[in-house]
């Protein structure tokens, strides 16, 4: 029953591995793009190790099968004793072991959605250049397309103010504080979703869409403070507000 039980879980988990990471892109909900080679290769491992410990596990009963009917006579009572002892240890292990399998099942089912709003409102970070400084000119045209982490580093930053004057394009999901205000988040993976930070873009002269929903959002940079003080945040004054659907990779990268 042990050796079946873990056999089964083993297979149950690879193939959730390999559901996420080979047969969908779910895995970049949890992990880096380049990390997908690794997550198939341990989902094919899981898969093997079950089977072998299976098979291993009916080649054990084939010969105690065979033990059994090949006991002698005069050997009865002793044989009969050997084998209640022996059914005895293949009881031993409770069924609810079985229930081992329910978190593999859950896995390999109903896969856990990407961090959201709950984790962005929990874990904010500035991610930015060390101190302030001059920031490149933003390429020609508007408006202009900027991950929420360049968008931070050059309101929070840059001496130079390059994005005064031009229009800019954030996309993210919707996250908003008990007081009405609201912002755009993206979290930062280095390397997966354990440690993930958030990044954050207060929205001004716009309502706010439902939490967790993914929107593009055009408008104007908004000045708080001097760069480099607690004053300077990233806020942007909405022109639009898009609804969008989730990318299948939601997180920023380093």
């Amino acid at each position: 029953m042990r050796l079946r039980s873990q056999g089964v879980l083993l297979i149950l988990c690879g193939a959730a591995l390999l559901r996420i990471a080979l047969f969908s892109e779910l895995y970049l909900r949890y992990v880096k793009e380049g990390l997908r080679p690794y997550l198939v290769i341990s989902g094919v491992a899981l898969i093997v190790l079950g089977l072998v410990g299976m098979i291993g596990r009916d080649e054990d009963e084939d010969e105690d099968a065979v033990h059994d009917e090949g006991a002698a006579p005069t050997d009865a009572g002793h044989g009969q004793e050997a084998h209640a002892g022996h059914d005895h240890d293949h009881t031993r292990n409770p069924r609810i072991a079985w229930l081992l399998t329910a978190p593999a099942l859950a896995l390999l089912l109903f896969p856990p959605p990407a961090l959201g709003s709950y984790s962005a409102g929990r874990e904010e970070a500035r991610v930015a250049a060390q101190g302030t400084g001059t920031f490149p000119e933003l390429p020609a045209g508007d408006p202009v397309d900027l991950t929420l982490g360049a968008f931070a580093s050059r309101a929070e930053w840059d001496t130079g103010a390059s994005m005064k004057n031009r229009t800019v394009r954030l996309t993210g999901f919707v996250t908003r504080d008990d007081d009405g205000t609201w912002y755009i988040a993206r979290l930062l993976v280095t390397c997966c979703a354990a440690d993930a930070q958030a990044l954050k873009v207060q929205i001004r002269d716009a309502d706010a869409p439902a939490a967790d929903a993914w929107v593009t959002v055009t408008g104007t940079w908004h000045p708080t403070g001097k760069p480099g003080s607690d004053a300077a945040r990233p806020v942007l004054d909405a022109a639009s507000v898009k609804r969008v659907p989730a990318p299948s990779d939601p997180y920023e990268k380093r």
